[in-house]
């Protein structure tokens, strides 16, 4: 029995059809046909139904399949380790973020491709709740989540990156610039400027009104804390805005939020049993190095 048997008969039960399989393996398909059928005379059993328009499993192939597979990933595992002790790390990495953060991943990405241009990455922006589950499911190895608070979530562990006050902040001449505190529950007068939904600042904007039972009014939506200062810079109406943003402006007065305060963390997270690939290993140690 050989690996590329076993490759090619992964293949076709993937692609349903012989053509388009060889095509993705690059090789010939009467080659590939031909080293299905030795391994099925290895086993000396039919793995694949070619009576039909598309090519079936039979009932042993089906059975076969998930040992054909992990005998492929074992040795690409294999590969990947010894290529780690040569210094040479390949494989793939995937890490996604949250929108609206100020932390530089282009940069993060583009010096870990300089230094290992042979590992595929992959990046992608999405809700953390969703990133968190597919870090879980081992679809990332990494990313950048708002958490509500700095606690672990469950089957992951997380850096730390920002854990600050979430304020309210208008123009210098507006009505409100005199105030230190505005209650969550006093926001719903005003229209407010705030993040879209889904990013980590806005969830916890809605999950703090939810829990009192109100309805913020949205008057407008921005996809960076920036947009949302010059918009309440210009009297548009009261931002959302992290500590760090509202009180750096000098065209804005922050105000505490109270009844409750509101908090974002920003962590990078990965899953709590390590990355799977060595590739990750390297990437993720990158990240935590960069972005502490």
């Amino acid at each position: 029995m050989e690996l590329r048997q076993l490759e090619y008969f992964v293949t076709v039960a993937e692609e349903g059809n012989f053509t388009r399989a060889a095509e993705r393996v690059h090789v010939a398909q009467p080659g590939v046909s031909a080293q299905v059928r030795r391994l099925e005379r290895e086993l000396g059993h039919e793995l694949l139904d070619r009576s039909g328009r598309t090519v079936r499993l039979t009932e042993v192939g089906a059975a076969v399949l998930p040992y054909a597979r992990a005998a492929l990933a074992a040795v690409a595992g294999a590969r990947l380790v010894a290529d780690e002790f040569r210094g040479l790390v390949r494989g793939k990495v995937a890490f996604g973020m949250v929108t609206s953060h100020s932390f530089d991943v282009p940069a993060l990405l583009a010096a870990f491709h300089d230094e290992h241009p042979g590992v595929e990455i992959t990046l992608v922006e999405g809700r953390s709740e969703q990133l968190t589950e597919d870090i879980r499911g081992g679809r990332l190895d990494a990313a950048i989540v708002s958490l509500a608070t700095d606690e672990r979530p469950p089957g992951l562990d997380v850096l730390v990156l920002t854990n600050q006050a979430i304020t309210a902040a208008v123009g210098l001449d507006d009505e409100w610039a005199g105030r230190a505190e505005v209650p969550l529950a006093q926001l719903r007068e005003r229209p407010l400027i705030s993040l879209p939904e889904g990013t980590g600042l806005r969830a916890r904007l809605d999950e703090a009104c939810a829990a009192q039972g109100l309805t913020p009014r949205i008057g407008f939506e921005a996809g960076h804390p920036t947009v949302l200062a010059d918009l309440a810079a210009r009297g548009l109406g009261v931002a959302i805005l992290p500590e760090s943003v509202s009180t750096t402006r000098p065209d804005l007065h922050a105000i505490t939020i109270t009844d409750p305060p509101l908090r974002g963390c920003l962590a990078l997270a990965w899953r709590a049993a390590g990355p799977v690939s060595p590739a990750a290993r390297v990437f993720l140690d990158r990240a935590r190095a960069t972005l502490r």
